[in-house]
């Protein structure tokens, strides 16, 4: 079940992982494939010249099975500078074996570890992403690495 719920929400910012804040999905989507040019092309335009974005986060891979969320947030606050005990982060978020419940435990640990309620969760209620709510994101994201 908490797979189920993560797979039906999105954090706009760690992704896992976008949101107002915008740390996790723009290190994902900065990264478009070659095979996408057109799109690559559109999002530039989107920009308005501010070209392309490379954001410093500092990769840990997360030690066991069930720390997806915890482990996708600890390296989305590394952009910030933040170094933040992925166990204590479990912890806070009620992470069990079982994984953590909803994007919703996880969102307002993203907002306390960064002192501002800018994130946010939102959910999409179909198994699948359909191609508004996938541009939508990637607008999300793009204004969110663009705004700091």
């Amino acid at each position: 079940m908490a797979t189920t719920l993560l797979r039906k929400t999105v954090l706009t910012a760690a992704g896992i992982a976008a949101t107002a804040g915008g740390i996790a999905g723009p290190a994902i989507a900065a990264h478009a494939s070659p095979a996408e040019t057109g799109r690559t092309a559109q999002v530039t335009t989107d920009r308005k010249g501010h070209g392309e974005r490379e954001l410093n986060v500092r990769y840990e891979a997360q030690p066991n099975f069930y720390y997806c969320g915890p482990a996708a947030t600890r390296n989305a606050l590394s952009v910030q500078g933040k170094a933040i005990d992925v166990d204590a982060m479990a912890k806070e978020m009620g992470t069990t074996e079982n994984g953590t419940n909803s994007v919703n435990d996880i969102t307002p640990v993203l907002n306390k570890e960064t002192g501002k309620d800018v994130y946010h969760s939102v959910e999409i209620k179909t198994p699948k992403a359909d191609d508004a709510q996938t541009e939508k994101l990637r607008a999300d994201i793009v204004r969110t690495v663009d705004e700091g």
